[in-house]
């Protein structure tokens, strides 16, 4: 175990996030979400909570500071009802380490699938909130002397 590392993020995600770019994406999918067929680096995090995941990762990197939503949620389908503490509890995580990031943006349900097979990962969690997916765009890391 490393210190300041929470133990939900494996060796696997660790490795993922280190190798990230700048721009590049990763999607933290919901139990539903068909992430192998969507896309070919797929790593597995059963049982783990979106919200622990990203407590666990955006005290590793940060997100994009030059794009207009370097978060994004997948809009909920006509007729379903989104249930709102799901992105209250992001953005209480998002706050705490990067308050300046623009609000959380929606995208149509087809569009996130698309965007999730461009994504440099997808990690699979044990969320079973509806409409839980979010995608995260890594930023340039701060410049430390």
């Amino acid at each position: 175990m490393l210190i300041g590392i929470k133990p939900c993020i494996s060796a696997e995600l660790l490795s993922v996030l280190y190798r990230m770019g700048h721009g590049d994406e990763i999607v933290l999918a919901d139990a539903f979400f068909g992430g192998d067929a969507l896309n070919a680096r797929v790593i597995r995090a059963d049982g783990i909570r979106i919200p622990d995941l990203l407590d666990g990762i955006l005290r590793l990197i940060n997100l994009d500071s030059y794009v207009e939503a370097p978060v994004i949620m997948m809009q909920p389908s006509v007729g379903d009802v989104l249930d709102s503490e799901v992105e209250r509890r992001y953005r209480e995580v998002i706050d705490r380490y990067w308050p300046d990031t623009p609000p959380i943006a929606r995208l149509e349900r087809f569009a996130f699938y698309e965007r999730t097979k461009k994504a440099f990962a997808v990690v699979m969690t044990g969320e079973t909130v509806k409409y839980a997916n979010i995608i995260l765009k890594k930023g340039v890391p701060p410049v430390s002397d």
